[in-house]
């Protein structure tokens, strides 16, 4: 996984491939609607889980029954590399599982 900055455009590229997926502030995020706070409590556990695999973290943002991740790499520079996009891909795999929207 590469932890170069990705330019401007290579990112918005990239983002067409994850819908619901935005850029600002120099993250991509992503809030995600589930069916209970319990539903919404177990995808943040699993994103955790993923996370930890990855040894990649990002923000992760409980709410009743939301969950907000924005993530960009740290260790760029607070930059959105190829790590992020890699990330971002097994959680919207881990949120189709939870039936989030």
């Amino acid at each position: 996984m590469s932890r170069e900055p990705l330019s401007q455009k290579e990112i918005e590229d990239r983002l067409r491939e994850l819908p619901g997926w935005a850029f600002e502030d120099d993250r991509i995020f992503r809030t995600y609607r589930l069916g209970s706070h319990f539903a919404a409590s177990a995808l943040v556990s699993h994103i955790a889980a993923v996370q930890e695999e990855l040894n990649h973290h990002s923000d992760l943002t409980l709410g009743y029954n939301t969950v907000r991740v924005s993530v960009n790499t740290h260790d760029a520079g607070d930059s959105v590399t190829e790590a992020d996009f890699t990330l971002a891909e097994r959680v919207e795999a881990l949120a189709s599982a939870h039936g989030a929207a």
